[in-house]
């Protein structure tokens, strides 16, 4: 009995395990705003803090207490780093946690520290002061006549705060402010040398040496006049632009010169100088490094994990990533480890893939066209429909069709040929775009947007002509994707629309849930469908007749694109790379009841004994006091209390549910399994026996 006793006490103090985990790549994203501190780099992405400690040949993710991710802002005095997004943070200890300094649900764009002042630049409301290292703030908005303000600096006593429309001066601390010239200009960055005051706006570089009474335009050269960020090494002063990439001024600005070579993404949000190196954070090409002025750029973005991706495939063993302006990455080892493969791919925004024998497709959004590589991903070459946004491709025998937009009208195109040669085969086909495109059978289906053409067209001959088949289907929704097992035709709706399904081929149409959810993304296998969602992914494998969310593990779980291999199910996600769980422990629960159980229970597993496999059943009830699902956990513990699998480690809606058990890699023996949810925990017996 005593042992019974510590084997269950070893039961309770297990850790969860099963859920999705981050793969490590594609590296890269947008990357806001960076600041150094010594030998540390710190960088503000879509998915939070990153540091380098070893000038930015890797990076590791420091979001400890951060809720909300999006960081647009760093400053550092001494041993305080502070971290802007929807709060203000403060880290002591590098980024390893983060405290919370308040002005929570505020939008904070830029921060600065001096002496014992902090000084925060917002998003329409203004600047705000805090003299207690952020446990107060007050508002500091006197004679500041424009609230959004992008950036923030100091020179000598004096404080300049870049707004939306100019730049402003404090000599009292924030206490008031006065204009101080560049009306009518997004003032986006500052950077001081002695008396000399740089400003980067929307219309160019402005000079002031006399403390913003008077500016002068220094863009000679500078073609790119949209200024982010600008950063000054000695006499170097150097600027990152919107579409040009970073310039270089070695006279005060006098001229400017593009330092682009080796930039991949030349939209260029900041810039960080470490010594004698240069680092460029862009818009979705990640971090880039520069040791002589500029002249050369490398990619410097190992660990960080912030690209968002738009399409996943497999080819043999290779996976593949398209993401939002960082091209295509590759992967030989299921995510351990990504490299680009953009050889002859002028254009980074990838958004469909299809793969035919040793040719992989690749569709490029916003105008792009069609590319073909034949050597897994080492050269792209382009294939047509030039000017064509590529939402979609579906193969056919000897077809290749192509979903595409370009405005003001979208269509299909077809290709026998690999893509040397295309066809339009629109007729009967209405809307500004074709979103996705399915076989079923020998019946081709275009999900369509825009232009009163909503919902979906079939096509009985290879795409020479199309019919509307929409009856059931909301017509002020777009149809973002298709999936199809056997019979049943499924189509993910775009605007909280949910899922719908069609046994007819189309003739009718039926919501299936999730109505409340803009679905991206339907995948099939075997019986089991699931929905890529801005809120996660769910899972039904009852053809749609009740949904469970699989979210475990994920931070921030907009998922736009799901890819299922033999074992694993990947999801490509917006601003957070690549995910990957393993299939099993997501298709291991079934709903088998749509009823509501009155309480929490624990089944006996049955058969049992069992060789290898048994089945568990048990249920859970619904909370009352909020309307949240459980969080359970079912694991199974051999008879030292050791963890050997675990089952369910998720939240679950009210019902009743089954998990089917695999003993075959284990011992005989007499095995435990325990359930845990909130206020209920039990644990049962079973022997395996072979």
């Amino acid at each position: 009995m005593k042992k019974l006793l510590v084997i269950l006490a070893m039961l309770v103090a297990m850790n969860a395990s099963g859920q999705w985990v981050q793969t490590n790549g594609p590296g890269g994203g947008k990357v806001n705003c960076m600041s150094v501190a010594g030998t540390n780099i710190f960088a503000g992405t879509y998915s939070g803090v990153y540091l380098s400690s070893d000038n930015g040949t890797s990076w590791t993710a420091v979001n400890n207490g951060i809720a909300y991710r999006n960081v647009e802002a760093l400053a550092i005095s001494g041993t305080n780093i502070y971290s802007g997004s929807s709060s203000v943070y403060l880290s002591t200890n590098n980024g390893a946690s983060w405290t919370n300094l308040g002005l929570t649900g505020v939008s904070i764009k830029s921060l600065l520290v001096t002496g014992t002042n902090i000084f925060a630049g917002t998003y329409g409301s203004g600047v705000f002061l805090s003299t207690n290292n952020g446990t107060n703030w007050t508002a500091v908005n006197n004679g500041l006549s424009n609230s959004f303000v992008y950036s923030l600096v100091v020179s000598g006593t004096n404080i300049f705060a870049g707004t939306e429309y100019g730049a402003f001066l404090s000599t009292n601390n924030g206490s008031s402010w006065s204009e101080a010239g560049l009306l009518n200009k997004s003032v986006n960055a500052f950077a001081v040398s002695g008396t000399e005051i740089f400003a980067g706006t929307n219309s160019g570089i402005f000079l002031s040496t006399n403390n913003g009474a008077i500016w002068t335009s220094v863009n000679n050269g500078l073609t790119s006049a949209y200024v982010f960020s600008l950063a000054i090494i000695g006499t170097n002063i150097f600027a990152g632009t919107a579409g040009g990439g970073v310039y270089l001024s070695t006279n005060n600005g006098a001229n400017w010169s593009a330092v682009n070579n080796g930039l991949t993404s030349t939209c260029i949000h900041s810039l960080a100088a470490s010594g004698t190196n240069i680092f460029s954070g862009s818009e979705y090409g990640g971090i880039f490094l520069s040791t002589n002025n500029g002249f050369s750029w490398t990619t410097s973005n190992t660990g960080l994990t912030s690209q968002s991706i738009d399409a996943l495939t497999i080819s043999g063993t290779n996976l593949f990533a398209g993401t939002y302006g960082g091209g295509i990455f590759i992967s030989t080892n299921n995510g351990t480890n990504w490299s680009t493969v953009n050889n002859g791919l002028p254009h980074l925004y990838i958004g469909s893939f299809a793969v035919s024998g040793i040719n992989i497709f690749a569709g490029a959004s916003y105008y792009g066209g069609a590319f073909l590589s034949t050597n897994n991903g080492t050269n792209w070459n382009p294939i047509g429909l030039t000017g064509h946004s590529v939402h979609s491709f579906a193969l056919s025998g000897i077809y290749l069709f192509a979903a595409t937009y370009i405005y003001p009208s979208g269509s299909v195109f077809r290709s026998t040929n690999n893509g040397t040669n295309w066809t339009a085969v629109g007729n009967g086909l209405t809307g500004t775009g074709v979103n996705a495109l399915i076989f079923s059978g020998t019946k081709l289906f275009a999900g369509t947007s825009g232009g009163g053409g909503n919902g979906v067209f079939v096509s009985t001959n290879n795409g020479d002509n199309w019919t509307l088949v929409n009856n059931g289907l909301p017509l002020n929704k777009y149809v973002n994707s298709f999936a199809v097992s056997g019979t049943n035709l499924f189509a993910g709706m775009s605007d909280n629309g949910g899922v719908y399904t069609s046994t007819n081929n189309g003739s009718n149409w039926n919501s299936i849930g999730l109505v409340g959810y803009s679905v991206n993304e339907l995948e099939i296998s075997g019986i089991n469908l699931f929905a890529a969602t801005f809120n996660g992914i769910f899972y039904s494998s009852n053809n749609g007749a009740s949904w469970l969310q699989k979210n475990q593990g994920f931070y921030n779980p907009a998922i736009r694109t799901l890819l299922i291999t033999n074992n694993d199910i990947y999801a490509g996600t917006y601003g957070y790379s690549v995910w990957r769980r393993q299939l099993s422990e997501i298709i291991g629960i079934q709903n088998i009841s749509t009823e509501i159980p009155t309480s929490y229970s624990l089944g006996q597993n049955y058969p049992n004994p069992f060789n290898a496999r048994t089945v568990i059943r048990f249920e859970v009830q619904k909370l009352e006091s909020r309307s949240q699902n459980s969080e359970v956990t079912l694991k199974i513990f051999d008879i030292t209390g050791k963890e050997v699998a675990t089952l369910v480690n998720e939240r679950l809606q009210p019902g009743t549910y089954e998990t089917t058990f695999d003993g075959s890699g284990l011992n005989s023996g007499v095995y435990f399994y325990r359930m845990v949810t909130e206020g209920f925990s039990e644990t049962k017996s079973m022997v395996l026996l072979k």
